[in-house]
C-alpha cells in the first residue's frame, strides 16, 4: 500500500500516482503553489515600488533643500522674497494657516515658532508689493555691506525683537495678531542708512539722503502711534528701525575693526 502524499488516501502500486487514481489534492496542491508565488511576485514589486517611491522622495527632497540653500547663499534677500510670495499664495488657498503661523501674543507659548513666521505672511496684495519692493533694494544693498550671514542676522533679529516689543506695546490687548516683514524691513533699513548714511534714494518719487528719509519714516511712525486705528502695527516698525539702527553701528564699528586688522597684515 502507498499513501499519496497530495490526497493522503492509501492506493495499490498500480494506483499509487496520483494521475492513476484521480487525485483530488493535486489540484489544490498547485493552486497554492500558484497563489504563493503570486502572493510572493506582488510582495516584491510592492517592496521595488516602495522603496523606489522613497528614493525618488528622498532625490526630491535633497534637490529642493540644496536649491533653497544655494538660494539663501546666493541672495537671501531674495529668498524671502520667494518665501513670502509662496506663503501668500498659500495663505489663500489653504484654510487656517493665516491662524497657524500669524502672531498672537495671547498664543506665543503655545505657537512659538509664530515669532518667526510672521514676517513671510502678509495681509493683502499691496502689503506684500510694498514690503517686498524695499526689501528688494535695500536687502541687496545691505548684503553687499555686510554679506549674506550678518544680513539674515539683521533681518531676523529687527523681526523678532519687534515681535516681542509688540507684545509689550500692547500688553492691554493681547488678542491683536500681527502679520508682515515690515518691522525687519524697518531695521534693514535702518542699518543701510547708518553704513552709508549720504546714499541718495527717492520717497514718493522726491530724492533726498537716506539718514534723512531715516527721520522722516519714524518721525511718521511715531506720529500715527497717536492718531486714528490704521490697522498698522507702528509698534512694531519702530522697534524695528531702532533694532536696525544699533546694528548698523555694530557692523560699522565691525568693519572698521576689520579693515585695520587687513591693513595691519598687509603692512
Amino acid at each position: 500500500m502507498y499513501k499519496c502524499r497530495f490526497c493522503g488516501k492509501n492506493y495499490c502500486s498500480d494506483h499509487r500516482l496520483p494521475e492513476r487514481h484521480g487525485c483530488t489534492g493535486l489540484g489544490t496542491f498547485k493552486e497554492n503553489i500558484y497563489s504563493n508565488h503570486k502572493t510572493s511576485s506582488d510582495d516584491i514589486v510592492k517592496d521595488a515600488f516602495k522603496q523606489t517611491s522613497a528614493h525618488a522622495l528622498k532625490s526630491i527632497t535633497r534637490g529642493i533643500m540644496n536649491h533653497l540653500i544655494n538660494s539663501v547663499k546666493k541672495s537671501p534677500s531674495l529668498t524671502i522674497i520667494g518665501i513670502c510670495v509662496l506663503s501668500f499664495i498659500l495663505s489663500i488657498l489653504i484654510p487656517g494657516y493665516f491662524e497657524l503661523f500669524m502672531f498672537d501674543p495671547s498664543k506665543f507659548i503655545l505657537q512659538p515658532w509664530t515669532v518667526i513666521s510672521y514676517m513671510f505672511l502678509h495681509g493683502s496684495g499691496l502689503h506684500l508689493f510694498f514690503n517686498m519692493f524695499v526689501l528688494f533694494f535695500f536687502g541687496k544693498e545691505l548684503e553687499r555691506r555686510v554679506g549674506n550671514q550678518m544680513f539674515l542676522v539683521v533681518f531676523f533679529l529687527c523681526g523678532i525683537v519687534a515681535a516681542i516689543g509688540y507684545s509689550l506695546a500692547t500688553i492691554g490687548d493681547l488678542t491683536v495678531g500681527m502679520v508682515g516683514a515690515s518691522g525687519a524691513i524697518f531695521g534693514v533699513f535702518a542699518s543701510v542708512a547708518v553704513l552709508a548714511p549720504n546714499m541718495r534714494i527717492y520717497i514718493y518719487f522726491f530724492p533726498m539722503k537716506i539718514k534723512y528719509a531715516l527721520v522722516l519714516l519714524a518721525i511718521v511712525d511715531f506720529l500715527l502711534l497717536f492718531g486714528a486705528s490704521t490697522m498698522i502695527a507702528h509698534e512694531a516698525h519702530l522697534i524695528g528701525l531702532f533694532t536696525g539702527i544699533l546694528m548698523g553701528f555694530y557692523l560699522k564699528k565691525r568693519n572698521k575693526q576689520k579693515s585695520a586688522y587687513d591693513y595691519r597684515q598687509y603692512i
